[in-house]
């Protein structure tokens, strides 16, 4: 098996990955680097863009290996032009992240923050608190990948009435009960929706503008993917109507002056992004992570996108 000659890793350090998961990698590369050289032939890249620009400045460059599940970072069809392969992390967080949605709802729904503090200050009287349930709620997904399909399966466990929209129907999906619909519908129909779309090209925007008009009255949107999908404006005006709770988890990857905009609503629920960092997604992202690596010197790539 082939070795790299010159691995740089960009976008985090060395805290990034567990010394076990480094002493794998070393064992595939002659040099291991943290500042750019001309003789590059492999980069490792977390959120950092890679523009067709850094790819021509590494011209030795085979093999881009990203520490990520999204890939709208990376110029894939340049990439895919220069022969460089790249290959993901798809699926590592898929119980973390599911389960992190439900926690988002569940802590807005009771209000739990507010019941800690009460009773911490002593008043156990549970007054002024009221609630609503999942139970018999229609459940919108957008994007029925493993996370989504993942958050299918407990909000049925739930009692919701679950729907999805995607980009493609997904028949063994359908068998377990889910239904699909049009995005329109289940945008204007949904009491709870939650967004699991990869940031592409095509997702960019998805929540538009008429679709966040749209949203009936009532509903609470999580989204746990990137921003880039959401018309920033246009749910601004919403949520000065008052009528609906949007949560999500990615302000930093967002501009700083849109974030402290949305702070401003109280509806507007933000958090850090949390959802995949629990110990058992840490090491099922390491393993692929180095494996996907392993497996391009063998030939045999795995979790290539371009």
């Amino acid at each position: 098996m082939d070795k790299f000659q010159k691995i740089l890793v960009t976008g985090f350090n060395k805290s990034g990955l567990d010394k076990d998961s480094w002493d794998q990698i070393k064992k595939f590369t002659r040099g291991l680097i943290f500042e750019p050289a001309a003789d590059v032939d492999c980069l490792f890249s977390r959120f950092n863009r890679i523009d067709k620009k850094i790819i021509d400045s590494f011209p030795k460059l085979k093999y881009i290996g990203l520490l990520a599940t999204g890939t709208g970072t990376v110029d894939l069809e340049y990439a895919k032009k220069k022969k460089v392969t790249v290959c993901n992390v798809p699926g590592y967080a898929t119980e973390s992240v599911a389960e992190w949605v439900f926690a988002l709802i569940l802590e807005h729904l009771h209000d739990l923050e507010k019941a800690k503090q009460v009773a911490h200050k002593g008043d156990f009287s549970g007054d002024g608190f009221t609630t609503s349930e999942i139970l018999g709620k229609k459940f919108g997904i957008i994007g029925l990948g493993r996370i989504g399909f993942r958050v299918a399966q407990i909000a049925q466990g739930f009692g919701a009435q679950v729907t999805y929209w995607s980009r493609h129907r997904k028949d063994k999906a359908e068998k377990t009960g889910l239904k699909y619909e049009s995005i329109d519908n289940l945008i204007r129909t949904s009491d709870f929706i939650s967004l699991h779309t990869l940031t592409t090209k095509e997702t960019e925007n998805i929540l538009d503008e008429k679709k966040i008009n749209s949203l009936k009255a009532g509903a609470i949107i999580i989204n746990v993917s990137g921003m880039e999908q959401v018309n920033i404006q246009a749910l601004m005006k919403r949520l000065s109507k008052g009528d609906i709770t949007f949560i999500f988890d990615h302000p930093d990857e967002m501009k700083k002056e849109n974030v402290k905009k949305l702070a401003k609503f109280s509806n507007c629920l933000i958090y850090p992004p949390i959802g995949f960092v629990s110990a058992e997604a840490r090491i099922n992202k390491q393993a692929i992570f180095v494996s996907n690596l392993e497996n391009f010197l063998k030939g045999k790539p795995t979790n290539k996108v371009n």
